[in-house]
């Protein structure tokens, strides 16, 4: 049995999750979907929150548990996965990276983003600077991230997503081949993903090698296309770690 703690990305909560979770613990693993502050529906305030006190709150979570966490991280979530990853090594079984923000040391996730030429991010992030938040323009939004998705499942998300704090785009993650090095690597692909292409997951791969790499035939959101088949690989993952 594995814990594994699924990390969402951008304007999402834990409830993207829903559809993974009980598949998960049918097959014996303990399971943690939290929303990070700010996000899902924890009232965090925008103004209270930064990338450490994410940090903080996902390692708090980690610590709690009786072993380490097979950390899971969906597009921003990456960022994430490997700063906990960094911050606290001994905690993290392994990292896996769904479709996710892999970045070197010191990069930004909009600096992958806009390296990313094909994606649909770059050109359609819609910024709110008294806010302190972003969105993505509505008319891309379907194709974009969930081209595979059903209507219920559009349905569902629409109904719950939040806007994203400007800082997850602009803050350095802080890597270190000692610490996060360490820490086993698994990536997950989504082959017609059109927010982060197969493309610059790949790139994001080259600079940091990853033990095993599996595929979906699916969009940005395969916990909704293809809830069974990613399961599939993340006991997979678990079978061979690292």
């Amino acid at each position: 049995m594995a814990h594994f703690m699924l990390i969402h990305g951008a304007a999402h909560g834990g409830w993207c999750w829903h559809k993974v979770v009980p598949l998960l613990e049918a097959a014996g693993h303990h399971v943690l979907a939290p929303d990070l502050p700010g996000l899902g529906a924890d009232p965090t305030p925008i103004a209270a929150l930064s990338l450490d006190l994410w940090v903080d709150h996902l390692v708090d979570l980690a610590r709690a548990q009786p072993e380490p966490v097979v950390l899971v991280g969906h597009s921003r979530g990456g960022i994430l996965v490997s700063a906990v990853a960094e911050r606290a090594p001994e905690l993290v079984k392994r990292a896996v990276y769904l479709t996710a923000f892999l970045l070197k040391d010191g990069q930004t996730l909009w600096q992958e983003a806009v390296a990313d030429t094909a994606s649909v991010i770059p050109t359609n992030l819609v910024p709110d600077e008294r806010a302190g938040t972003w969105t993505v323009r509505k008319e891309v939004v379907v194709g974009g991230f969930y081209g595979d998705c059903s209507p219920e499942d559009l349905d569902f998300t629409f109904q719950r997503l939040r806007p994203e704090p400007l800082f997850s785009i602009h803050t350095p993650v802080r890597v270190t081949a000692e610490r996060f090095g360490q820490v086993p690597r698994h990536f997950i692909e989504c082959l017609d993903d059109r927010a982060i292409t197969l493309s610059s997951q790949r790139r994001m791969q080259a600079a940091w090698p990853c033990a095993r790499v599996f595929q979906l035939p699916t969009s940005h959101s395969p916990f909704f296309s293809a809830p069974e088949r990613l399961v599939d690989h993340l006991i997979a993952g678990e079978s061979a770690a690292p």
